[in-house]
């Protein structure tokens, strides 16, 4: 029976995708194997290694439906690893003893990693799938959003104007900075993996780096310049990234819950009849897919650390931190296309609200401008006199609730250097926006370039 979250038939669809689960499933895994069979046989015969006849035989039973699962369950139970229980089974379809050739040259970890690679190659397809449709909503948001006046908060207080458009160009270029990291990333990966016993390929004597280059050419895979069978820096790469690009999304979920506040609801997910309700608060919207991404982000982040931590091996060939990898890299990667999913219908779908935006700018009295008038007078009396003088007056605004600019305007030592309408200009919170839209501009301009060139 189904025990854990990725797995449940309830919950597994929650924290992470049919697609992903596909990728690393059983079948899919054990297919991985016997394709890897089948390539190596195949690459062996044409450089003369095995039989020809016995290359076709083997390919010919390279089905995962040909095996028995039940006694490959049994099997891997006994030995430790499936792929022992396979070539055993793939030996006996064999016909005349062909089979003998099957698996020739190579070992367990061989077609394990390069089954590994194989997965995670197609997982990170999914992952940068995902990762261009987010960039595309962000992008959205940032362009709509340009020039929509919100407060920006510093430890949870107003701080002093920005835009939502700002606010979100700043996670489109995260995100912008993980496909990048994705680009650079892959070749370096998806490496795959051929060494025989402890990587020497000892075993096919002369023949053995042609076999190698050969295999990994027919899997579309780099060939690696020395056997990577306990260095394990390309798995731990992997796992980083996905804890910096499940970090991305977990930032936004963490802002967009903030957002949601019933003090604040500046921002709002996407409306669907029943979605976030409660179970005894009728009035109750609660947000779903940011409260689920940032369950499983520190999952993601702690996985990884695992995967650093199987760094550290010992020799040529591992005993127990190569095997921890099983355990975890399925479980990162379905848990970061979660995370992703929750995202991607999160941007697709955030319903902003610029008039209560505009509102809570206002709710301390024009105080959000305070640095603005500051350094308006900063010009005339210096910084510091400038900066003591608005703290002065910032106490006086609190304690009276006047607005801000009522009181600079009845204060002598402002007047003298402030007419009204330009205190009107510096307590206007549209006009202390600095750079923000020209910021927006550039992202926007930076993710076209790149969408432009990967579209070509």
């Amino acid at each position: 029976m189904p025990a854990t979250a990725l797995d449940s038939i309830i919950l597994r669809d929650v924290f992470s995708t049919a697609a992903m689960r596909t990728v690393f499933s059983d079948e899919h895994r054990l297919q991985l194997y016997l394709d890897i069979e089948a390539a190596l046989a195949r690459v062996e015969a044409r450089l003369g290694v095995i039989p020809a006849d016995a290359a076709a035989e083997i390919a010919r039973h390279c089905a995962v439906d040909a095996l028995d699962l039940d006694r490959l369950k049994r099997d891997s139970e006994r030995i430790g690893a499936p792929v022992q229980p396979v070539v055993a089974q793939l030996t006996a379809l064999c016909r005349d003893d062909l089979g003998q050739w099957c698996h020739f040259g190579a070992t367990t970890q061989d077609i394990m990693d390069t089954a590994t690679v194989l997965q995670m190659r197609a997982a990170l397809a999914l992952i940068d799938q995902d990762l261009t449709a987010i960039a595309e909503a962000l992008a959205d948001l940032a362009g709509t959003h340009r020039d929509t006046v919100m407060a920006a908060r510093s430890q949870l207080q107003h701080a002093i104007p920005t835009t939502f458009g700002f606010k979100m160009a700043g996670v489109l270029a995260a995100v912008l900075r993980d496909r990048e990291r994705l680009a650079q990333l892959s070749p370096r990966v998806l490496v795959g993996q051929f060494g025989g016993a402890v990587g020497t390929l000892a075993s096919l004597g002369p023949k053995g780096p042609a076999v190698h280059t050969a295999l990994m050419a027919k899997l579309g895979l780099g060939t690696p310049e020395i056997a990577w069978h306990t260095a394990r820096d390309r798995i731990a790469e992997t796992g980083g990234f996905l804890a910096l690009v499940t970090g991305t999304c977990g930032k936004l979920a963490r802002d967009v819950t903030l957002l949601m506040q019933t003090e604040v609801a500046e921002v709002a997910e996407a409306a669907a009849p029943g979605r976030g309700s409660s179970s005894t608060m009728p009035q109750k919207r609660n947000p779903v897919s940011s409260v689920m991404i940032q369950a499983a982000v520190p999952v993601v982040r702690q996985l990884a650390s695992v995967l650093y931590e199987a760094m550290v091996e010992d020799h040529e060939r591992a005993s127990g931190a190569w095997q921890s990898e099983w355990i975890v890299v399925p479980e990162i990667f379905c848990l970061a296309a979660g995370v992703l999913a929750h995202t991607r219908a999160l941007v697709s779908g955030l319903s902003v609200d610029p008039a209560r935006m505009r509102r809570n700018v206002d709710i301390t009295n024009g105080l959000v401008t305070a640095e603005a008038v500051a350094m308006g007078l900063a010009a005339k009396i210096g910084r510091g006199n400038a900066h003591h003088l608005m703290a002065e007056l910032s106490r006086q605004v609190l304690e009276s609730g006047r607005p801000l600019s009522d009181v600079l305007k009845t204060n002598a030592e402002v007047t003298k250097h402030l007419d009204e309408d330009a205190i009107d200009r510096l307590c206007d919170p549209a006009n202390y926006t600095g750079a923000a839209g020209e910021t927006v501009d550039r992202v926007l301009a930076r993710y076209s370039t790149g969408s432009d060139s990967a579209q070509s």
